[in-house]
């Protein structure tokens, strides 16, 4: 079974450099077409479902990916973004500064706690190892290719237990790119990723 892990195209707020987190902020033009793009180049490639974030950010670029396509797009909660709480809005700039009590969340994840409100890097590695577990694992036997759309954290946090990181290797290789599409393959025991497109 393959498993095709993508991030949501680009937002106003990612233009802008802004965090975003559990606020529903929509695409903007050019991740609109960026979707359809990959729409375009994975026309050929079947899938069973897509599962979305409920983040309209994302179920948009899982519909402008799926395009005219007859597969079902399913929103579950757990794949929404990881919450930073009261800092949501704020610019990457001032999370990064090293006077921001935040600061680590991208060069020492292990570092990182949570601002007020905020949902912590155990809680989210918890919830996407749940959905993994609970909903795509027990798909072996039935489904060939699945999609999953949601964001940048979140998709880190589904990776950490594909690819069994802890979280001081949280990040991997890094963040990926909006509409980049990190494929895995499930032999029924074990997950290998086999491309990051």
């Amino acid at each position: 079974m393959e498993l095709y892990l993508i991030r949501h195209g680009l937002t106003v707020w990612n233009a802008a450099g802004k965090l975003q987190g559990n606020v529903d902020i929509e695409l903007n033009e050019q991740g609109r077409e960026a979707a359809i793009e990959l729409g375009n180049k994975l026309d050929k490639t079947s899938f069973d479902v897509i599962y979305s974030s409920p983040r309209i950010r994302a179920y948009e670029t899982a519909c402008l990916i799926r395009g005219r396509r007859n597969i079902q797009i399913i929103r579950d909660d757990r794949l929404r973004e990881l919450s930073f709480g009261d800092m949501e809005g704020v610019t990457y700039d001032h999370w990064n500064r090293e006077d921001c009590p935040y600061h680590y969340f991208f060069t020492e994840p292990d570092k990182y706690l949570p601002p007020p409100n905020g949902e912590s890097l155990e809680e989210l590695c918890q919830r996407t190892r749940d959905f993994l577990q609970s909903v795509i694992e027990p798909q072996f036997d039935s489904s060939k290719r699945i999609m999953i759309v949601a964001h940048g954290a979140l998709n880190k946090g589904l990776m950490c237990y594909l690819e069994g990181n802890d979280k001081a290797h949280f990040w991997g290789k890094g963040l990926q790119k909006n509409c980049q599409a990190s494929v895995f393959e499930y032999d029924g025991k074990n997950w290998q990723k086999i491309s990051d497109d």
